[in-house]
């Protein structure tokens, strides 16, 4: 049964969306570094060391943007991009059902 969605529209969003987390993930990992290095202020108090923690956890969880990335990608279908990227390549034509 064929989707009624674009599933090379999908995984090119996908693309598109991976490029930008990788652009985005050098300026993240340097904001990593600078607070892992605020972390060593000498006489930092506990409660700001723990707020620096945190940030740094959330630094980190670009993975679990990637991750989601690569999920989207399996969901789709298999051969699904293909079929449809077949299909443009013979024009558009109204379905009879």
């Amino acid at each position: 049964m064929p989707i009624k969605w674009s599933a090379a529209k999908v995984s090119e969003a996908m693309d598109e969306v991976e490029s930008q987390v990788k652009l985005a993930e050098a300026f993240l990992i340097e904001a990593k570094a600078k607070a892992q290095a605020a972390r060593k202020i000498p006489d930092l108090p506990q409660y700001i060391d723990q707020r620096l923690v945190h940030v740094i956890g959330d630094i980190e969880r670009i993975d679990r943007v990637k991750d989601s990335i690569e999920a989207v990608r399996k969901d789709i279908p298999d051969g699904a991009i293909e079929a449809e990227r077949e299909a443009g390549k013979h024009g558009s034509t109204a379905s009879l059902m």
